[in-house]
């Protein structure tokens, strides 16, 4: 029976990222995982960078190319049936279709507005695709979910704060946007006003960095929770594997609540593709008025 300093290492190690991939059915076709190149190792001044890919590198170019050939193919076919006047979009290509204009018109023009929406709309449709994608690869067998590790998520955080910060840069000039930072509160003047923008001035900082702390944070938790709490009810399994009359009870009870936790992972992943496009959409739409 797996003791319990096992099982905690097991979920552990399953759930963190690592430098080789499993294999289907590895142990009993004695092949083993798949173990990924490393000692990639760049050097900067002192510091030692280690670019070696990982289990998540390779799961996230799997999605990018997912995401690239969802495109292409519902860009093809939906271009075949226009050329050919074959009636409206059906089957996958109906599905890309609608799911990208909702994102385009619902999310990205209708946080950021007319003027300058649809300029975004192409990021805004590519964090969706591409987070979607994330999840669901960590929902299939021997599959792999980035969005669970913080550092996927921090790094998606912080192209959604440089494009948030740039393109209010953009949008209000050198002048308007020192003014979303050095904030003096309207109808304060003398030495109130210098006050009050010595305590402001701090806060809006830690407000800009906030925003895409939580983006990070919020997917991260959400994406991580599941395979927690999944691994920990299989791992009841084992736990009280030695009852002998209660071991089948425990075992398909544990797999039934497994079962419905890969339901509800399986919206979640939707939702939170969804809510991190939406989110970004609305924190670029209040970037590109100075008040």
């Amino acid at each position: 029976m797996m003791h319990a300093q096992d099982i905690g290492r097991m979920i552990l190690e399953r759930t963190g990222d690592a430098h080789e991939i499993e294999v289907p059915f590895g142990e009993w076709l004695h092949l083993g995982p798949i173990h990924l190149p490393t000692g990639w190792v760049v050097r900067v001044g002192r510091t030692a960078i280690d670019l070696s890919p990982t289990r998540n590198v390779v799961f996230m170019m799997l999605a990018a190319l997912l995401v690239w050939l969802t495109i292409y193919l519902a860009g093809r076919s939906l271009e075949r049936q226009r050329r050919t006047g074959s009636g409206a979009p059906r089957g996958v290509a109906a599905m890309v279709e609608a799911t990208s204009l909702f994102i385009r018109d619902d999310v990205a023009i209708a946080s950021i507005g007319h003027k300058n929406g649809a300029r975004f709309a192409p990021y805004i449709l590519t964090l969706f695709w591409f987070i979607l994608y994330c999840n669901l690869l960590g929902l299939i067998p021997y599959g792999e979910k980035p969005t669970g590790s913080f550092m996927v998520t921090g790094a998606l955080a912080l192209t959604a704060l440089c494009t948030i910060e740039i393109s209010g840069m953009v949008a209000l000039g050198p002048k308007g946007y020192l003014k979303t930072i050095v904030f003096t509160p309207p109808g304060t003047t003398g030495f109130t006003a210098v006050v009050l923008t010595l305590i402001m001035t701090p806060i809006e900082i830690i407000g800009k960095m906030v925003k895409p702390f939580a983006l990070m944070l919020r997917l991260f938790a959400n994406m991580a929770a599941g395979h927690f709490v999944m691994l920990s009810l299989l791992s009841l399994i084992f736990l009280f594997g030695n009852i002998h009359y209660f071991r089948w009870a425990i075992a398909g009870g544990s797999v039934a609540f497994v079962l419905f936790m890969m339901a509800i992972e399986l919206l979640v992943a939707f939702i939170q593709a969804y809510v991190f496009a939406l989110l970004t959409s609305t924190f670029i739409g209040l970037m590109q008025h100075e008040h």
